[in-house]
């Protein structure tokens, strides 16, 4: 091949692993391919090591792009599959929040490979190629009310992208602290003071008002066998709110209690889920409700729990405990926050009856109970929480009806 001819083929592998980086999520647009073939050129493209930080310091923006980019450079520069292989994988990758699962290979990349190997090979047999959008709107509308646990791989897929868009708008509180404000109820006495010192005499009250802000949102869900379905996909919905406000607290727990919060925070779900994968160990496993509730308000809940913080409690309270100690531990832990909300997904059967042991203990120290099972419930939990009106009495009715 001639020196000519070599550079081509580098610059169309470059522009085919830049389509390949785009359809993973990163931003890289025209200008960054025709700057990572510069510094191609500018460097020994034998030397591996050399040509990944080349391309690594035109392509990657943020910290939080360098796994995928890693993984997308392993994949594509040194493993090289064509597109039946790239098909294959799809098969292949676990689920990344699985404790068992030690893949390096986000499901993103495995169809972004996929993706461009099969555009390359259309190309190459019929020269253009023509691409269907489909109507992805609709198809949501569709899933909207159905159950999480019988949705097929396509449509689990297209539930956690709608759910990167869900809110919970908590309402703010005001909190101890001041600002300045022209139109404030107090007077700032220290900058009035402070005023008058620099004007010479002259008096010209300062006023202040109180800050406002979002409360702690703290969320405890469980993973046991029962659950795994609906925390796999709660997961999902908690990395958006994590990435969308501060003061996001959420914790793990079936035989053991696990803080996950700073897994959450990494923008990118593939690699933040791979995490909270690798630091739970009791995923799947049996439910000791309240020796965990027992270990978050010894050491969690001072900590968390403080500025009117909002709770939600994500379990179907089967206790492999039969509920002991359960019923003190609620209570307190509904007495340490400003809203405890149980979410469980066995409300969503219209014939539900509240007889185990730990759901008994649990009911009446809850300020709403509602299920989490689709779609249009986080909606409804969203408006429930922008509207601290709107709540669920049933449980304290159930809780009067049983002691009659």
């Amino acid at each position: 091949m001639t020196e000519q001819g070599a550079s081509g083929a580098l610059a169309q592998n470059v522009m085919n692993f830049a389509r390949l980086l785009r359809k993973a999520g990163l931003p890289v647009g025209p200008g960054k391919i025709l700057t990572a073939i510069e510094a191609l050129a500018a460097i020994d493209v034998t030397c591996q090591e050399d040509v990944y930080w080349a391309l690594h310091a035109v392509l990657v923006e943020r910290h939080a792009q360098s796994d995928l980019f890693s993984i997308a450079f392993e994949r594509f520069w040194i493993s090289r599959p064509d597109a039946d292989e790239a098909m294959s994988m799809l098969d292949d990758v676990a689920d990344q929040t699985s404790p068992q699962s030690n893949v390096l290979l986000p499901r993103r990349i495995a169809e972004a490979m996929a993706d461009v190997g099969l555009a390359n090979k259309t190309r190459n047999r019929e020269g253009d190629l023509e691409i269907e959008a489909s109507e992805t709107w609709s198809a949501i509308e569709r899933l909207r009310s159905k159950d999480f646990e019988t949705m097929s791989a396509d449509e689990l897929a297209v539930t956690k992208r709608a759910m990167t868009d869900l809110r919970l708008p908590i309402p703010e509180l005001p909190s101890r602290r001041f600002r300045p404000h022209m139109s404030g109820r107090r007077i700032d006495m220290r900058s009035t003071l402070r005023n008058t010192v620099r004007a010479g005499g002259s008096i010209d009250l300062k006023r202040k008002k109180r800050v406002r802000r979002h409360p702690p949102l703290v969320v405890l869900c469980d993973i046991s066998g029962s659950m795994e379905s609906y925390a796999r996909m709660m997961l999902h919905f908690l990395h958006a709110i994590t990435n969308d406000r501060d003061r996001v607290h959420t914790f793990l727990f079936g035989t053991r209690l696990t803080n996950v919060s700073r897994h959450l925070t990494h923008t990118d779900p593939d690699v933040a889920l791979s995490r909270v994968g690798r630091a739970v160990r009791d995923w799947s496993g049996g439910t000791r409700i309240g020796e965990t509730l027992a270990v978050f308000n010894r050491r969690w809940s001072r900590r968390v729990l403080g500025q009117g913080a909002v709770v939600l409690l994500i379990t179907d309270g089967l206790d492999r405990d039969g509920g002991l100690g359960l019923a003190e531990e609620v209570e307190r832990l509904q007495k340490s926050s400003r809203r405890l909300i149980w979410l469980n997904p066995l409300l969503r059967f219209n014939e539900f009856q509240p007889k185990s042991a730990g759901i008994k203990a649990m009911l009446p120290y809850v300020d709403d109970f509602r299920p989490v099972h689709s779609l249009d419930s986080l909606t409804d939990l969203a408006v429930a929480l922008a509207d601290p009106h709107s709540q669920t009495q049933w449980p304290h009715q159930y809780h009067r009806d049983s002691h009659a």
